[in-house]
């Protein structure tokens, strides 16, 4: 009876042993100790359920509150915890590396020693790292900075993230590799005829000392050689102004008719020489504009003179311009000058290329017609300064047409 009792006392059943007539049978002894190690048991498993349901509930809060924060980011963003899996990641670092990446193993991601390295060395030390990343867009390569950095207090067990994000570097890698090949250029430009100086000096010095025949030939060489530095140091000065003039708008007031009948003026004994004939078609009332008139000029006697130096063989170069109240190209008034010629035409694979510096369709002709490369960068930046287009059309054996377009203002 005593055991009956302290058994109802734990149970917190007060009432309970009166009813059943002040003592209990084995078999219900048995029930109620059974039913006590029930509830011992039901309340350590809700216990446990509440701990993983608090966990879950605090990891999900985690993995929002990151794909929130990401999803504000500028930069492809993504984080990866201490099971080295990707537990949130922005749109734009989806797209980069794989659209189903979230939840993945960073390593069958992204793949890239030297990023896996940074990664992993940062998620045991916590240092921020930096590295790159190479990608492809579907047009070209493209090139990233990538910065981890450790973030705690996130991820699961709240040990902890590692925040990786991609920067875009590709334009000024690209800009590093023009400007290392614009010197290389430049040196292999100058260095020719530096070359050929040299060479012809050392011999007027040795074994032509006493013919004077072979040196003068060789001095209208050097002088040739020395002609050829001093345009190219002239086309490089040009080029370095009108590109730190290109993002200032002209103010002045010029006639376009006017410029080209100078530019004609100028060239004519040029044409002359190669035996080439200008044909103009112009508009009889002046077409007015707002621009550079020196810059201008640079413009069409650069093409002009390839006109004449690779397209003479036609025996004429034709100008034509046409005003026109809305360009479609400017989506407002314009005016095309199109300058002709009957040549040999240049091949459509090069025609891209055409206003890179230094490039050259026919590299040893233009070299032997005193060309430098630039002609056409130059117009190219003159006409961006003017908000205006450039087109290029050929056709080996008919010759080639360049194209200017130019915005004109109503009222002047």
């Amino acid at each position: 009876m005593v055991r009956a009792q302290r058994v109802c006392t734990i149970l917190g059943q007060v009432n309970f042993y009166p009813q059943m007539g002040g003592e209990f049978s084995d078999r219900q002894l048995v029930y109620v100790l059974v039913g006590l190690r029930v509830m011992h048991v039901l309340r350590d498993v809700c216990a446990s359920a509440i701990q993983v349901a608090t966990e879950l509930m605090r990891s999900k809060m985690n993995d929002e509150i990151l794909d929130a924060l990401l999803a504000g980011f500028p930069l492809p963003s993504l984080a990866i915890d201490r099971t080295e899996r990707i537990i949130a990641a922005n749109i734009e670092a989806l797209t980069l590396i794989n659209q189903q990446a979230r939840g993945q193993n960073y390593v069958t991601m992204l793949r890239q020693p030297a990023l896996l390295d940074a990664i992993e060395t940062t998620l045991t030390d916590g240092k921020a790292r930096s590295t790159q990343y190479l990608s492809n867009d579907g047009a070209q390569d493209t090139a990233f900075r990538v910065s981890c950095r450790a973030v705690q207090g996130l991820g699961r067990d709240m040990a902890g993230v590692v925040l990786v994000s991609f920067e875009d570097i590709t334009d000024k890698e690209q800009a590093g590799q023009m400007r290392r090949d614009f010197v290389a250029n430049v040196s292999h430009e100058l260095r020719t005829p530096l070359t050929a100086l040299m060479g012809f000096i050392e011999t007027l010095r040795g074994p032509a000392r006493n013919d004077p025949e072979a040196g003068a030939r060789f001095l209208d060489i050097m002088q040739n050689e020395a002609e050829r530095m001093n345009r190219l140091v002239g086309d490089l000065m040009s080029l370095n102004r009108v590109e730190g003039d290109e993002r200032v708008r002209p103010t002045q007031i010029v006639v376009l008719n006017d410029i080209l009948n100078s530019t004609l003026h100028t060239l004519q004994p040029l044409a002359r020489e190669a035996d080439v004939t200008f044909e103009t078609e112009f508009p009889e009332i002046p077409v007015a504009m707002i621009a550079d008139g020196d810059q201008l000029k640079q413009v069409f006697t650069n093409i002009i003179i390839n006109a004449i130096k690779y397209g003479g063989s036609g025996g004429r170069v034709t100008l034509q311009m046409t005003e026109s109240a809305r360009e479609p190209v400017l989506r407002a008034p314009g005016v095309r000058v199109q300058i002709i010629d009957y040549g040999a035409g240049i091949d459509p694979i090069h025609l891209p290329r055409l206003t890179e510096r230094f490039y050259r369709a026919d590299d040893h002709r233009s070299r032997a017609l005193g060309g430098t490369g630039l002609g056409l960068a130059i117009v190219k930046h003159i006409i961006n300064r003017h908000r205006g287009r450039l087109r290029v059309e050929s056709e080996l054996g008919k010759g080639t047409t360049f194209t200017v377009i130019l915005p004109i203002q109503e009222g002047l």
